[in-house]
């Protein structure tokens, strides 16, 4: 079962990121549907990973530029730190957010923000199902898409910046869970909307595996992933601030799921990466109001 689960594990990783897992290792884990549409339940598994690297960018930044921590307000008690919290300059805060940012895009292959752009131009530039659909599924970049990347980017470097700016460890609590956390809520939409192109989730498309219904047992598997990282979010913000933020996630993930299905009639690929960056910057924006009061 442990050998099984390292299988799917792994399949999730070679499907969602840039991580080489070939030769002998690939052999090992083997392709099928069956165990491809099982790996589902291991996207947050992948954002550990993929938070790892950001934070060990994000560290490394902070020792090339000599980042020496100073100390400030922090949060306040109620937001379960005292003051005093270690806090870093304003130009390597903002270099490290840099950094740490272009790390998650380079191991992931903007796997996630090719989504939201395509999400955006398509149903911000069409009314009509079938024409949003066709946008979406052209590679070519439209306005809607430029602005979304572009808007969704600056939010997570200034967001990332201000909350270094008050609280380091914070900072980096943020970037280690919102990447596990914003991969549960697609596997939430997976659950509860059809493909679009698959008609429904009881007669999936056999070429679209992944985006066949995932099962309870599965979405169990990707909650036990994501503990652990609301744990860590809450011992940064306090119980109060994480529980508001479980809730604002829950919401967006509700109304994103509403509009997919009202506009589309269900969700696609790219609807799923559009879901996880903006659940991501709702857990930066949410840390950072946490320090902030």
């Amino acid at each position: 079962m442990i050998a099984r689960a390292l299988r799917h594990y792994l399949l999730a990783v070679q499907f969602f990121t840039r991580l080489p897992v070939t030769g002998r290792l690939a052999e090992w884990v083997g392709f099928s549907e069956p165990a491809l549409r099982a790996s589902a339940a291991h996207f947050p598994g992948v954002g550990w990973l993929v938070g790892a690297i950001a934070v060990l960018a994000w560290q490394a930044m902070v020792m090339l530029l000599g980042g020496a921590v100073g100390t400030g307000a922090g949060m306040s008690a109620g937001a379960g730190m005292g003051s005093g919290a270690d806090v870093l300059p304003a130009g390597v805060a903002a270099v490290a957010a840099v950094f740490s940012t272009a790390a998650t895009v380079f191991v992931t292959g903007a796997f996630h923000e090719d989504g939201l752009a395509d999400v955006a131009d398509g149903l911000g530039g069409a009314r009509d199902r079938d024409r949003a659909l066709a946008i979406m599924k052209d590679s070519r970049l439209g306005t809607f898409g430029v602005l979304a990347l572009v808007l969704a980017v600056a939010a997570k470097l200034s967001l990332l910046a201000a909350l270094a700016g008050r609280d380091a460890s914070a900072a980096l609590a943020a970037i280690a869970t919102a990447h596990v956390v914003s991969r549960f809520a697609p596997l939430v939409l997976i659950r509860t909307l059809d493909y679009v192109e698959a008609g429904t989730r009881e007669a999936p498309l056999k070429a679209k595996p992944m985006a066949s219904a995932i099962s309870g047992r599965a979405l169990a598997v990707a909650a036990l992933w994501t503990l652990p990282a609301l744990v860590v979010l809450g011992i940064a913000v306090g119980v109060p601030a994480l529980a508001a933020m479980i809730v604002a996630g829950l919401l967006l993930t509700a109304l994103l799921g509403r509009w997919f299905h009202r506009r589309l009639g269900g969700f696609t690929g790219d609807c799923l990466g559009a879901t996880q960056q903006g659940v991501e910057l709702l857990v930066y924006l949410g840390t950072c109001a946490a320090v902030m009061h």
